[in-house]
């Protein structure tokens, strides 16, 4: 079992930037990718950013240039940095890690947080 826990939502105008953190923890793991979607109001869920292990990361077009995924190993800990926000970027965002455990690779999701961004 993996526990994936967000922080660093709230409510932010335009053009400002926020950082989000996941914190992953549990025994015997090892993550293959982690991942922040989110999803607005009466929309589905889509991806934000992915990370492998290897470093290569992607990004949803409408994120490009503006958000940044990044990794702290020693802490187990996954960024998102966002970056001249605008409204549309408001929603939950839910971190998700694809980790082995045991032999086995499961989908794991965090809670959410709430990203609000006022005009």
């Amino acid at each position: 079992q993996v526990l994936l826990v967000e922080s660093g939502g709230g409510l932010v105008q335009a053009g400002r930037s926020l950082r989000l953190s996941c914190a992953a923890s549990g025994r015997d793991f090892s993550v293959n990718t982690m991942y922040w979607h989110r999803q607005a109001p009466g929309k589905q869920r889509e991806l934000v950013a992915g990370l492998t292990s290897g470093g290569s990361t992607n990004y949803a077009d409408s994120v490009k240039g503006r958000f940044t995924i990044s990794i702290d190993n020693a802490k187990n800990t996954v960024y998102l940095q966002m970056n001249s926000l605008k409204p549309e970027d408001t929603g939950v965002y839910y971190c998700a890690a694809d980790a082995a455990v045991r032999g086995w690779t499961y989908r794991y999701w965090g809670q959410g947080t709430q990203v609000t961004v006022s005009s």
